[in-house]
């Protein structure tokens, strides 16, 4: 275990981002499962923005990778696109 004062502090720090990225990560999941479970692309065109918005976040602070984040875009929006 660390003993310096400011190595704590960087553990606590860092206990408390990976509790907020994972919830961050976990509630964008749902979203996503959300959207693909919709049957109309009223719906769908509604809750798009919001995904691609939360994962566009995540990508920015490096939760997960942009390449990643492109992708699910990319996938999502052609589902969207496909409803009728």
């Amino acid at each position: 275990m660390a003993n310096h004062k400011s190595s704590l502090k960087r553990i606590r720090a860092n206990a408390a981002k990976r509790l907020r990225n994972r919830y961050q990560a976990k509630t964008t999941r749902n979203a996503i499962k959300k959207l693909r479970n919709t049957t109309t692309k009223a719906d769908a065109s509604a809750l798009l923005g919001k995904v691609i918005s939360m994962l566009d976040r995540l990508a920015k602070k490096n939760v997960i990778h942009k390449n990643k984040a492109s992708n699910n875009k990319s996938k999502l929006t052609k589902f969207v696109n496909g409803l009728s």
